[in-house]
């Protein structure tokens, strides 16, 4: 049967040119095995969504061609799933709330691997975070349509955070039970998200949901190596013919379109990515580096 993949971008900034890749990588992808793709928006961080920035990532999307099925999904209006698959959590002792700050933990986030040390009760009055028991559910190996074999050990990552201590619910919970209640059976993004899919396939474990497949798209780069400039690397359909846009965009994917589909309505470069996707010619590639 046909999978389901999706696209999330988060409405902080525009989209830039490797957030416009990850939408057509995952966008192919679908399409080419007769999927369905899906849209939603991430927008439960509130202090860094920024007014209007959801409508112009549709804008862009739509001027580009892109067309997704069903509606557009807000995280912010889907606080009752989680708050649900929280509970649940708690109710089996696989939450716990944690006063740690990042000054207790030396400054470091928690890529650097949280002990545990609240895991007892939290340490200090005042405001907490909840953290998921990752050590309970060890995520094991996974393969990875572009890496292969993979293993992400969450339980020397730490405990994650799922919900944070100014009350929003945090990006690992969030995805993993969008992703669920959505029937995505296909994850395709970007290299950077690698780490995290030990702790969201533990969590996909303790709460008893599917796990898809995952594909981890090398990273857009600058051609020097550096990293990319999100700034100056908006996307701009305005600026330039929607068909120029998705041609670069295809070439940069390794999907080397024809030269006389540069200027082809946009219809026609869609039908012949859809039809020659291959996600295989990213296999091995370190970065992707923009031009």
């Amino acid at each position: 049967m046909p999978g389901v993949g999706r696209f999330a971008p988060s409405p902080s900034g525009p989209l830039h040119l490797g957030s416009l890749a990850t939408a057509a990588a995952s966008c192919l992808d679908a399409r080419h095995a007769g999927g369905r793709w899906l849209l939603r928006i991430e927008d439960l961080d509130t202090a860094r969504t920024l007014p209007r920035a959801a409508d112009e990532i549709l804008r862009v999307l739509e001027s580009l061609g892109f067309w997704w099925d069903g509606p557009v999904t807000y995280q912010s209006q889907r606080h009752e799933l989680y708050e649900s698959a929280m509970a649940d959590l708690r109710a089996r002792g696989l939450a716990y709330e944690c006063s740690c700050s990042r000054r207790d933990r030396g400054g470091t986030d928690d890529s650097g691997g949280y002990p545990g040390t609240c895991r007892s009760g939290p340490r200090r009055p005042g405001p907490t975070a909840t953290r998921f028991r990752a050590d309970l559910y060890p995520a094991g190996p996974f393969q990875d349509r572009l890496h292969g074999p993979v293993e992400v050990d969450a339980a020397a990552q730490g405990d994650p955070i799922i919900r944070r201590r100014d009350g929003c619910y945090a990006y690992q919970l969030a995805v993993v039970v969008d992703d669920a209640d959505q029937g995505v059976t296909d994850v395709v993004r970007g290299d950077d998200l690698l780490p995290s899919t030990g702790w969201q396939r533990s969590l996909q474990s303790a709460l008893g949901l599917p796990q898809p497949r995952y594909a981890h798209l090398p990273l857009v780069c600058e051609p020097d190596g550096a990293k990319l400039s999100k700034s100056t690397r908006v996307v701009a359909p305005a600026a330039t013919p929607a068909s120029a846009t998705l041609w670069r965009v295809l070439r940069l994917l390794r999907q080397e379109p024809p030269g006389e589909l540069l200027t082809a309505k946009p219809a026609e470069l869609w039908e012949w990515a859809i039809a020659h996707w291959r996600l295989g010619r990213l296999r091995g590639v370190a970065t992707l580096p923009a031009d």
